[in-house]
């Protein structure tokens, strides 16, 4: 099967999408397909080799290209890129099934006669216009959508919906939503995000160290995770992500010193994703903070998530619904109630203090863990491309 995948991002990216893009694509091509990523020019000087920075093997099957576009995220940009989408999408040497998770991408090429192109799978990780309104008040650097984004982003959502070939959502939740929105549709399935399965698990620790990995933005959570630190006397904290040049690293830091927990608390900066790992396996519990919100209570499918399951590790996480698909209360994590520092405290107080029930929850995790490795995720991805490519 050939497939092309579009993602509007500079490539490689840290970010969580930039990974899940490429494990993603990655996983399919490992299966034998043939896959085309097309994405925009890298801003490093030189240019970064994507296998060498996200740690994956380089294949035949995998080809990633830049699409030739002008530096930034603008307006001019973005025209670029879309002008070489549709030469790709509708050049000579078609793909048999066209993926993606840009919600302006799908709904373009949508437009375009079913005869000219291959099918259509988009992958939603959230309802649009529910997104940009609320990013404002979760990620600082997030400014406010206009009526007018807002009508348009719906209106895209509503099309695609109803027009694309094969509908994906991250969460059960999240197709719900959809479905209660737009009404029911053929070719919906939900396929969590993943993780690479490591070779083998370490012992757990016994130090008194909680971690967290990933972005620190104020809808992540780190900032209770802190405040829960400061009512645990003796114990530590690995804060592994963020970026210098971002206000949220240099907020955290000012609330650790605030608190008074400097001496107790690691911020390592953002590491390249195939260090990652090592570094979970450094804490005795992993914690996974969410505040609810609108992004985190229906949308969210946390790559760190499955990271901590595969790490072999006691997780203690938010009680949240995006969550619950994957976490089951005193089985395989202890789910906590969102944005309370003392139930945080308590939680992971709990998996510190009881070495049986830390076991206990590393152990059932790690067992669930390879349902949601990226190789499970792309045979999934593979039973609805298949089918629309054999139609096709």
């Amino acid at each position: 099967m050939r497939i092309l995948y579009f993602a509007d991002i500079r490539f490689p990216l840290e970010r969580a999408n930039g990974i899940q893009t490429m494990e993603t694509c990655h996983a399919l091509a490992e299966r034998g397909h043939d896959v085309r990523l097309v994405v925009k020019p890298d801003t490093h000087s030189p240019p970064r080799d994507p296998f060498d920075f996200y740690g994956l093997p380089r294949g035949r099957s995998l080809v990633i290209e830049r699409a030739r576009t002008p530096t930034g995220a603008g307006l001019l940009s973005r025209i670029a890129y879309m002008s070489f989408v549709f030469g790709r999408a509708f050049g000579k040497d078609r793909a048999n099934v066209i993926l993606t998770r840009d919600l302006g991408v799908a709904s373009a090429l949508l437009r375009m006669p079913r005869r000219m192109r291959a099918p259509i799978v988009y992958e939603s990780h959230g309802y649009a216009p529910d997104v940009a309104a609320a990013l404002p008040a979760l990620v600082a650097t997030a400014t406010p959508p206009g009526r007018l984004k807002l009508k348009r982003l719906a209106a895209r959502e509503a099309h695609v919906w109803r027009a694309a070939e094969g509908y994906i959502t991250i969460t059960a939740g999240l197709a719900h939503d959809l479905a209660t929105r737009f009404g029911p549709r053929e070719r919906l399935v939900v396929i969590p995000d993943g993780m690479r399965m490591p070779a083998a698990v370490t012992a757990a620790p016994s130090n008194r160290v909680v971690a967290y990995a990933g972005h620190l933005y104020a809808w992540k959570g780190v900032d209770v995770l802190l405040r829960a630190v400061a009512h645990l006397p003796g114990t530590r904290a690995l804060v592994v992500g963020g970026h210098e040049e971002e206000a949220d690293i240099g907020r955290l830091r000012a609330l650790a010193s605030a608190l008074g927990i400097n001496e107790r608390v690691t911020f390592t900066g953002h590491v390249e994703p195939s260090r990652v790992a090592a570094l979970l396996v450094e804490a005795a519990v992993l914690v996974l903070p969410n505040p609810a919100s609108a992004i985190s209570t229906r949308f969210t499918s946390p790559l760190k998530l499955f990271e901590y399951m595969a790490a072999g590790r006691a997780i203690v996480a938010s009680d949240l619904p995006a969550i619950r698909e994957v976490l089951r209360n005193n089985e395989n994590a202890l789910l906590v109630e969102p944005g309370n520092v003392d139930a945080l405290a308590d939680g992971i107080r709990r998996v510190l203090d009881d070495d049986a029930l830390g076991e206990k929850l590393a152990r059932a995790a790690f067992a669930d863990a390879p349902q949601y490795s990226w190789g499970r995720r792309a045979e999934r991805l593979e039973e609805l491309l298949g089918t629309l490519a054999a139609g096709s």
